[in-house]
C-alpha cells in the first residue's frame, strides 16, 4: 500500500479541526441536555482524526491500521451494544485499562524505532512518562475490573508495610528510569513497565467497594495523561490535546467525587474502609427493623404529596429503572410530586445512576443532585430508597467513630417518612451497617427491587 503525502499545513489544519471537536464535545459533555450532541462531535473529531492519520506519511506501516481498526470493532461494538447495565462499570474499568495498555505498547515501539538515534533526554522522559503512566492505569484498572466483577473481593486487601512497597516501586521507576535517559537499552524499558504493573496494582489494591467510583475516575485521568506523553514523544498535536482533556477533566471529576465522599484522594488511596464485620454491629441488642407489605406501602405513596425516589446499585443489579419510572409516573398521575435524589458516588462508577436513569427516559429536570435534593427532604412525605445504602446512612453525618463520617450523604432521614427496598439486611458495599434502618419511621419491603416495585405499581394503582 503506498501511503498518501500531506502538506505539513494541511495535516496540522486537519488535527487542528480534531482537536476543536474534542474541546466542543468535553464542553457539550457537562450538560445532559448537550450531552448526545457532544458525543456525536467527538466521534466526528475522531474520525477526522483517524482518517488523517491512515493516510499520513509519517504514520508507520499502513496496513496495520486497517486491521488494527477491524480487530477493534469486531471485539467493542457487539460488547457495547450487549453489556448489561449493571456491569457497564465494569465495562469502562476494561476499556480504560486497554488506553492504559494501548499507550504503554506505543512508548516501547517509540523507544525501540528511535533507540539507536541517540534521542535526546527529554524525549526519553516523555516514551518513559507513556509507558509507566500507562502501565500503572493497566494494572489498576484490571484490579477495578476483578473488584467490580467479583472476581476477587471488593474489600480493601493490606498486606504489612504496604506503602513502603509501593513507595519502593514507585522510587524504582524512578531511579531506573534515570538509569534508561543516561544509557537507553531496553532491559531498563522492561523494568520500569514491570515495577509501573506492580505499582498500579499495588495502589488499587487497597481501595475498597464503596471507593470504585472515585478509582475508575482516577484510573481514567491516568490513562489521558499517558496518551498526552505519548503525544510529546510522538510529536502529535491531537494526542497531546485528547490526553491533555481527559487527564484534567479526569483529574477534577476525581477531586470532585472525592470532595462528595468528604474524604481526601490520599485517604481514599492509601487508607480504605474497613472490612465488614469490623465496625460495631448495630443489629444486635434489642434494636429492631419494621417490615411491611407492598399493598400497605402502596397506599402510603398513592396519598402523598411529595416523593423522593433513591436510585442506587441495586436498582441497576436488578435493572429496575423502567419499573421505577413507571412507579413515578403513577404516582405523578394521581398529582404526587416525584424526584430522584442522585448521589455524586452512588452506582459503581461516576454518573452511574445518572446513565441508568437516563436509560429510562427520565428528564433531567427530574434528577435532583445532593444539594437540590437536601433541601427538598424535610418537605418529603416519603423518601423511597432502591438499592442504595452507604449514601443514605446518617452515621456519616452524625457518628464520629464510624468510617463513613464526614461523607456528604443524602438527608433521607429527613423525610417524613422513609421507605427501603432491600434484599435482606446485608450492610453497604463499604461493609458498615446503616443506622436508618432502625428508625422507626423507616419501613422495609424485602425481595428483589424489581419484584418489589413491580408489586408497589400494582398497590397504587389499586389504592
Amino acid at each position: 500500500m503506498i501511503a498518501a503525502t500531506l502538506p505539513n499545513n494541511a495535516l496540522v489544519a486537519c488535527y487542528l479541526v480534531s482537536t476543536v471537536c474534542f474541546i466542543v464535545a468535553l464542553k457539550a459533555l457537562s450538560s445532559p441536555r448537550r450531552a448526545r450532541w457532544g458525543n456525536l462531535i467527538g466521534i466526528g473529531g475522531m474520525v477526522v482524526a483517524v482518517g488523517i492519520t491512515a493516510v499520513d506519511s509519517h504514520a508507520g506501516p499502513h496496513g496495520i491500521i486497517p486491521i488494527g481498526m477491524t480487530v477493534g470493532l469486531v471485539i467493542a461494538v457487539p460488547t457495547a451494544r450487549l453489556v448489561r447495565m449493571t456491569a457497564m462499570p465494569q465495562l469502562v474499568a476494561v476499556f480504560n485499562g486497554v488506553g492504559g495498555a494501548a499507550a504503554a505498547l506505543v512508548s516501547i515501539l517509540t523507544f525501540l524505532r528511535v533507540q539507536l538515534g541517540h534521542p535526546s533526554s527529554l524525549h526519553l522522559l516523555e516514551i518513559l512518562l507513556g509507558l509507566a503512566i500507562g502501565a500503572t492505569s493497566f494494572a489498576g484498572s484490571m484490579v477495578a475490573f476483578a473488584k467490580l466483577q467479583e472476581v476477587m473481593t471488593g474489600r480493601p486487601i493490606t498486606y504489612p508495610c504496604q506503602h513502603l512497597v509501593n513507595a519502593a516501586l514507585g522510587l524504582g521507576i524512578i531511579g531506573v528510569g534515570v538509569w534508561v535517559i543516561a544509557d537507553p537499552h531496553l532491559a531498563g524499558m522492561v523494568i520500569v513497565a514491570v515495577l509501573s504493573l506492580s505499582l498500579g496494582a499495588g495502589i488499587c489494591l487497597p481501595v475498597g467497594g464503596a471507593d470504585t467510583p472515585v478509582l475508575i475516575s482516577l484510573l481514567n485521568s491516568l490513562t489521558g495523561l499517558a496518551v498526552a506523553a505519548d503525544g510529546f514523544a510522538l510529536n502529535n498535536l491531537v494526542l497531546v490535546v485528547a490526553g491533555t482533556l481527559v487527564g484534567t477533566s479526569g483529574a477534577l471529576l476525581t477531586k470532585m467525587m472525592s470532595d462528595a465522599m468528604g474524604r481526601s484522594l490520599p485517604n481514599i488511596i492509601l487508607g480504605g474502609l474497613p472490612e465488614a464485620g469490623s465496625t460495631k454491629e448495630l443489629s444486635g441488642g434489642s434494636r429492631t427493623v419494621r417490615s411491611a407489605d407492598a399493598a400497605d406501602i402502596g397506599t402510603l405513596l398513592a396519598y402523598s404529596r411529595r416523593v423522593m425516589i433513591v436510585p442506587g446499585y441495586g436498582l441497576a443489579v436488578a435493572q429496575a429503572q423502567h419499573t421505577v419510572v413507571e412507579l413515578a409516573k403513577l404516582l405523578e398521575g394521581r398529582g404526587v410530586e416525584v424526584a430522584y435524589a442522585i448521589h455524586p458516588v452512588a452506582g459503581r462508577m461516576p454518573g452511574h445512576m445518572n446513565v441508568l436513569l437516563a436509560e429510562a427516559d427520565v428528564p433531567y429536570e427530574a434528577l435532583d443532585e445532593l444539594d437540590d435534593a437536601n433541601t427538598k427532604f424535610p418537605a418529603a412525605d416519603v423518601s423511597l430508597v432502591v438499592g442504595a445504602n452507604d449514601v443514605v446512612n446518617p452515621a456519616a453525618r452524625s457518628d464520629p467513630a464510624s468510617p463513613l463520617y464526614g461523607m456528604p450523604i443524602l438527608d433521607v432521614d429527613r423525610s417524613a417518612n422513609v421507605v427501603f427496598l432491600k434484599r435482606s439486611m446485608r450492610p453497604g458495599f463499604s461493609g458498615v451497617d446503616n443506622a436508618l434502618l432502625y428508625d422507626p419511621k423507616t419501613v422495609l419491603l424485602f425481595g428483589d427491587a424489581k419484584d418489589s416495585l413491580t408489586k408497589l405499581v400494582a398497590a397504587v394503582r389499586a389504592a
